[in-house]
């Protein structure tokens, strides 16, 4: 692990976290001004964490932060700024700070605090790993681990492929996969949807024309079939090719030999040919629609791929790379999805495939509000019906949204498959809002009525304090409740902030500005 960098122009805050953090047996190095730190990264090194003054001869800590964080995007760095500082702290994590710590600080919360920016550090540092790691292709399942073993088969084989599978299941990157890894990876690749182009266009693109063969045609221009001589040619949706087309292709593949449109001398190509189509080919043979010469010509190796929906344990893997993908391209830090919002993509049929999963977690990226996706921040199409009934029990009815998410979640599971039904936790028994507990509730008592509804307890709150004339009613039941969330949230994760933010679905900034705004001791 590297060093943690402590910059500080005071001797006495040097001494005392270094000491402390090598008794937590962390590497510390220490610096006295910002022009230190700029010369030791030229050199070459990089801390792990950052703790930096925010005033200091030479240079501040936020100009310091903007000059680090456009080096070393991921690195953690934590201000330290005196309580008369607090605007400038806070307006620091505009440009990207981990966190503030104010002095004086209490050194076991500041050793804690360091801590903590470690942690996150190697976790990014491990992600950032693993998806540059990524092959070329994902895929755990078994169906996936098969295709794997006939592409390392055909590798050095010239035969002719023929692809088959559902829209969006990744065809072209097989055949891509089957051209890098062959005898002609250094040759060209060259694709073309024959669906996608009209009619009377499609023989030019492939074949190519001489100048003056058609009306427009003012030079003479090459096919599809010489520009990938020499490498692999990718026949994309081979089921839709016209008729008539379907016999030059068949005179190309049995001799190599065709004519431009418009030509009269015969071309020759060294093209290894690569089809794929999502049209069941035996049936379109019986139907007459496709030429069976054809067919058996192209079918000499034929590779199924699986639909996502067959292959469950690869959207995991899957939505981490699209994430992070999405995130490079953008510009932006990494979503991350809860156990709920995986569990509802489990159940999804996807129709669109393993593109339609690239869409979604590019839409997450730009649109979900926070960097924790939760089940309800998925896009519409992912979101349950809306269930308008309620469930009875024993004593005056469980609430309707029980009920609504219950019936939800069975409305995605696969046909056949059961949801186990959860138990139901008891509803706390406040007279008002502020006596419920921060992270517990409990039982109504036995034989007792039903417990009342937090949120009927939040409202009588609201109408006593309305009633007694209370002013900023609005800002005082604000600031309890997002009070007993944050505390929840700590005592669950044990004063983790960031785990903490995480489940809670909002910024590692918001919590930590919360938490002092609300006076909050984690």
């Amino acid at each position: 692990m590297k060093p943690i960098w402590i910059v500080d122009d005071d001797q006495s805050i040097r001494f005392v976290l270094e000491k402390a953090l090598t008794r937590e047996e962390f590497t510390v190095r220490s610096f006295t001004n910002s022009r230190d730190v700029l010369a030791a990264l030229d050199d070459g090194d990089s801390p792990q964490v950052l703790v930096s003054d925010i005033r200091m001869p030479g240079g501040s800590g936020v100009e310091l932060l903007g000059k680090l964080k456009a080096r070393h995007r991921e690195l953690p760095i934590i201000i330290m700024t005196a309580y008369s500082d607090l605007d400038s702290a806070v307006s620091a994590f505009q440009g990207g700070a981990f966190d503030y710590l104010p002095k004086p600080f209490d050194v076991p919360k500041a050793v804690d605090l360091i801590r903590r920016a470690v942690e996150e550090s190697l976790r990014e540092a491990s992600d950032e790993t693993a998806t540059a790691q990524v092959p070329e292709m994902l895929g755990q399942a078994p169906a996936m681990q098969d295709v794997f073993r006939a592409i390392g088969r055909l590798s050095q084989s010239l035969v002719t492929v023929l692809i088959t599978g559902e829209s969006g299941s990744g065809k072209e990157l097989v055949a891509n996969a089957l051209h890098k890894h062959s005898a002609r990876a250094s040759g060209p690749f060259v694709a073309i949807n024959t669906a996608a182009i009209p009619k009377d266009l499609l023989e030019s693109e492939l074949f190519g024309h001489e100048r003056g063969a058609f009306t427009g045609a003012q030079t003479t221009r090459r096919g599809r079939f010489e520009q990938a001589d020499g490498g692999t040619l990718f026949l994309d949706e081979i089921g839709d090719m016209p008729f008539d087309l379907q016999t030059r292709l068949l005179r190309v593949l049995s001799d190599g030999q065709f004519y431009r449109v418009g030509g009269h001398n015969p071309m020759k190509s060294n093209v290894r040919v690569i089809a794929a189509t999502h049209q069941d080919l035996d049936a379109r043979v019986q139907a007459g629609s496709f030429r069976e010469d054809l067919f058996h010509r192209l079918n000499v190796i034929r590779l199924r791929l699986p639909a996502l929906r067959e292959r469950i344990e690869d959207i995991d893997p899957l939505v981490r790379f699209f994430l992070q993908k999405s995130a490079r391209e953008l510009g932006v830090e990494g979503k991350r999805l809860t156990d709920a919002a995986l569990a509802r993509l489990h159940c999804f049929p996807f129709p669109g495939n393993v593109r339609q999963l690239e869409n979604i977690c590019h839409w997450l990226t730009v649109m979900a509000p926070a960097q924790l996706v939760d089940a309800k921040d998925l896009p519409p199409e992912l979101q349950p019906p809306a269930v308008a009934r309620s469930e009875p029990s024993g004593s005056g009815g469980l609430p309707t949204a029980a009920a609504a998410d219950r019936a939800a979640a069975t409305s995605l599971l696969p046909l056949g498959e059961v949801a186990p039904v959860a138990p139901v936790a008891p509803v706390a028994p406040a007279a008002t809002f502020a006596s419920v507990p921060a992270a517990t509730s409990a039982p109504a008592p036995a034989g007792g009525p039903q417990a009342t509804d937090w949120l009927q307890g939040l409202q009588d709150e609201a109408k006593a304090l309305l009633r007694s004339g209370e002013p900023m009613v609005w800002d005082t039941l604000t600031r309890k409740f997002e009070a007993r969330l944050i505390e929840a949230a700590l005592e669950v994760t044990r004063g983790r902030r960031i785990e903490a933010a995480q489940k809670l679905g909002i910024g590692r900034n918001t919590i930590t500005r919360k938490i002092q705004d609300l006076g909050i001791d984690d």
